[in-house]
């Protein structure tokens, strides 16, 4: 027997696919012309979409990455990067570690492999992990919130139903009739936050169909001078959660971005998969990555790593539990939200697996 027949036979492209790094193939003509899947993650698209694509439609400051091919491909040596800043299509930046290798095919023609690592993933993961003790800490505190909202709630629902009583404008009795059903919305979740097992009601849920919901609340409440702008991924399988849970924490978000922006500016809700991906210190294989995008004035630098305890708020008016109420609902799901934040662009991003169970 020999050891081909003995053992699997396992290609170049299983290898990279395997591989925990994302790993992009060049041409001399600064094609791409392979990727493996935790590139596809990492740019937001799949194989087929992005082979064939130039450098210049992969990143927004493609010039940087320009010079390490050109001196790769000249030189045949290896040039490495550290701690460089990729700016991606989707508005995202990446702290990256590049190495940039030589490759020849059989044909003699010369290829750049480039094999790009976070250079802050480990930091990531102690945040996350410190993220998720946080929701652990104030789970009671939001179980007695819960207890002390439910009284006012029934009275706001009470009097919305007097109010429509005595409106007979078809248009205003539609204001009315959204302030019951979101009466009757929060106190189901109420009810649920109240359960002594706390489980969330899980279904199939269409988090788009979620995200056009939120859309049509916000406008009703924001007026004219928001926009609300979608950039969905239509690949995205349906999730696997509570539907009004989910609602509420996007809700939360949402309102918090308007609040920011005083009404005014422009509010993008983004959907994308990403696959092999890492929520704590634990990997799903495949994980949905919603993102709330708004471009109002930014959090203050020394709000940034509070804003999800409950009672931080930069707003006089505020009560700070919305960001961690939602941050709770989410954590359920065995999620996690992060935030990204500079003036004039600060991104909510909502992570929550798609498979029940996390790789090893």
């Amino acid at each position: 027997m020999t050891a081909d027949q003995g053992h699997s036979h396992i290609d170049a492209v299983t290898l990279m696919d395997n591989m925990g790094t994302a790993l992009l193939v060049f041409d001399g003509r600064y094609r791409l012309v392979s990727i493996n899947q935790a590139g596809e993650a990492m740019l937001a698209h799949s194989a087929r979409y992005l082979c064939g694509r130039e450098l210049v439609q992969l990143f927004v400051n493609a010039e940087l990455v320009r010079l390490s091919l050109s001196s790769t491909l000249e030189n045949e040596q290896v040039v490495s990067q550290h701690g460089c800043l990729l700016q991606l299509p989707d508005a995202s930046d990446l702290r990256v570690n590049c190495t940039f290798t030589p490759i020849r095919d059989s044909a003699g023609d010369v290829f750049v492999l480039l094999e790009i690592r976070k250079a802050d993933h480990h930091l990531r993961i102690e945040q996350e992990e410190s993220l998720i003790m946080q929701q652990q800490a104030t789970h009671e505190l939001l179980r007695g919130l819960a207890h002390e909202l439910k009284n006012p709630l029934g009275g706001l629902r009470g009097a919305a139903q007097l109010l429509e009583r005595q409106i007979s404008e078809a248009e205003l009795r539609e204001y009315t009739q959204i302030i019951i059903s979101e009466a009757d919305r929060l106190q189901s979740l109420l009810d649920r936050m109240l359960e002594p097992n706390n489980l969330p009601r899980i279904e199939s849920v269409n988090i788009h169909e979620v995200l056009e919901h939120v859309r049509d609340l916000v406008k009703v409440e924001a007026g004219e001078g928001l926009h609300v702008s979608q950039d969905y991924d239509p690949s995205l399988p349906d999730i696997r959660a509570d539907r009004d849970m989910l609602l509420q924490a996007i809700l939360n978000i949402v309102r918090n971005a308007i609040q920011a922006l005083e009404n005014r500016g422009e509010l993008v809700l983004r959907t994308r998969v990403r696959r092999h991906f890492n929520i704590g210190s634990k990997k799903y294989r495949l994980v949905a990555r919603i993102q709330i995008i708004d471009n109002g004035p930014g959090i203050p630098e020394e709000l940034r790593k509070q804003i999800f305890y409950p009672m931080i708020t930069g707003r006089s008016d505020g009560t700070g539990l919305g960001l961690s109420i939602a941050q709770a609902l989410i954590n359920r799901h065995h999620g996690l939200i992060e935030c990204q934040s500079q003036p004039g662009k600060t991104i909510f991003t909502l992570l929550l697996p798609l498979d029940e169970k996390h790789e090893s």
